[in-house]
């Protein structure tokens, strides 16, 4: 007979709720605390948290089919409506296919150009400020992040549309709104976040409204049709309803700019952060990209090999502070996961937050110590222990171009300055749709010699 796993009691669910609300971290690491499989009871709704890497991929990859996405991004759908983060079953399929050979990795390898400038844009604006002023680093790097993406993925500059970025704040608050509040208060009672969100929705539409105009006509006058936004215009023009397909095109193109740019803001900010705590591995930084980027150049696509210890540095912020720190799912049917019932329609919780801090599977994981990820330290790790781009089917599809971008930018901002942290601020990770951190980074900018 199955067993159910074990969980708080009833007395502390209302403080296990509470944390939901306001500190889901916490509550994560609660559980986690517990045992690798928590069932934690709220009325006749049941939630499954699963913190073992073989339970992680079978719900992620091997089961994947019966876990469609759960708490919080099934709520998130009234603000990013039915783009690939969100949607399910057909439409999600042609959404993956219609765009997956934009990040095709030849492709992406082709684009190391682009992200080169605009790390090296980035780095020349900072060279400018390195008089020891303070300087918001995450504010940058986001900046940063969606020039790239227009560049790479839209074959668009985004200058001019900076103000994308503070839109999606409003619209991660109110996501987060929706899921603590089970989706129940409807968009127009006029909370403070609800007319953030308002706003913001609205003005992210006129700016997917107007970038796909332009788009149009400069495929109109025979500009390759061959990106990931061309790709969404012409299958969104194949609908049927033209009400659908511009509904569908909108959402589509706002979830790729927010997932696009946000996991890679995320991850470069808490990467500098740790350099600026770690200095000594920093310094090992410095030292391979000056040997590997000799003479101020810029990286070019074969680079990003040889900057190994750079990568095994994002590789370990993302371990610590991974950009996709929660996987929510439903499952459909009934199902066991390592013996456990789980039935349908239950919560289930997969946490890359606690999964890659777990002490069975990390020698003293709260540590930051990039050489876990040397090559024969990851031979020997589960392949499920470390999951920050989530795993099976819903892979996340932009991890190469995330990769490349904070390798690449980490290496040169480091190569060349100094960043410290301004007294007093401590990092605190706020758990959103992504990882981010509250209240910024700032920094102050020197040169590094």
């Amino acid at each position: 007979m199955s067993v159910h796993p074990p969980g708080p009691p009833f007395w502390q669910l209302p403080g296990l709720l509470r944390k939901l609300a306001v500190d889901r971290l916490a509550m994560m690491r609660d559980a986690a605390g517990l045992s690798d499989a928590v069932r934690v009871s709220m009325g006749p709704k049941k939630m499954y948290i699963f913190n073992r890497p073989d339970y992680a991929k079978h719900v992620l990859a091997d089961n994947a089919a019966n876990y469609h996405k759960g708490i919080g991004l099934v709520e998130s759908r009234k603000v990013l409506g039915d783009g690939l983060l969100t949607s399910e079953g057909d439409l999600w399929k042609a959404q993956r296919r219609n765009v997956q050979p934009a990040f095709k990795p030849g492709r992406i390898a082709a684009q190391a150009g682009v992200v080169a400038e605009e790390a090296g844009r980035l780095l020349g604006l900072l060279r400018l400020r390195a008089d020891g002023g303070v300087v918001d680093l995450v504010q940058e790097v986001t900046g940063l992040t969606l020039g790239v993406l227009g560049r790479t993925l839209m074959d668009t500059s985004l200058d001019g549309h900076e103000g994308i970025a503070h839109a999606f704040e409003a619209v991660q608050d109110q996501a987060m709104f929706d899921m603590v509040t089970q989706g129940l208060v409807p968009t127009w009672v006029p909370f403070a976040t609800q007319r953030r969100f308002r706003r913001a929705r609205a003005e992210l539409t006129a700016t997917v409204d107007e970038l796909v105009a332009d788009r149009r006509t400069r495929m109109s006058d025979g500009e390759s049709a061959d990106d990931a936004f061309s790709r969404m215009i012409v299958a969104a023009a194949k609908e049927s309803d033209p009400v659908l397909g511009r509904k569908r095109l909108q959402d589509e193109l706002v979830t790729l700019l927010l997932a696009g740019h946000e996991t890679t803001a995320s991850t470069l900010g808490w990467t500098l952060l740790l350099l600026a705590r770690h200095p000594h591995v920093r310094d090992l930084v410095r030292e391979e990209a000056r040997a590997v980027l000799a003479g101020g150049r810029l990286p070019e696509v074969d680079d990003l090999h040889k900057l190994s210890y750079t990568m095994q540095v994002v590789q370990e912020a993302m371990r610590l502070y991974p950009p996709v720190w929660i996987l929510p799912r439903i499952a459909q049917q009934a199902d066991e996961v390592g013996g456990f019932p789980v039935p349908a329609k239950a919560d289930v919780l997969v946490c890359p937050y606690t999964l890659h801090r777990h002490p069975d599977l990390w020698e003293e994981p709260q540590r930051f110590d990039p050489s876990r990820f040397e090559s024969s330290r990851v031979a020997n790790r589960p392949r499920y222990a470390y999951i920050p781009f989530g795993a099976g089917p819903r892979f996340c599809i932009g991890s190469n171009l995330g990769m490349m971008e904070a390798v690449f930018v980490t290496a040169l901002l480091t190569r060349d300055l100094d960043l410290t942290v301004v007294p007093g601020h401590e990092g605190v990770a706020e758990p959103m749709m992504s990882l981010r951190m509250r209240g910024g980074l700032p920094m102050t900018v020197r040169r590094a010699d």
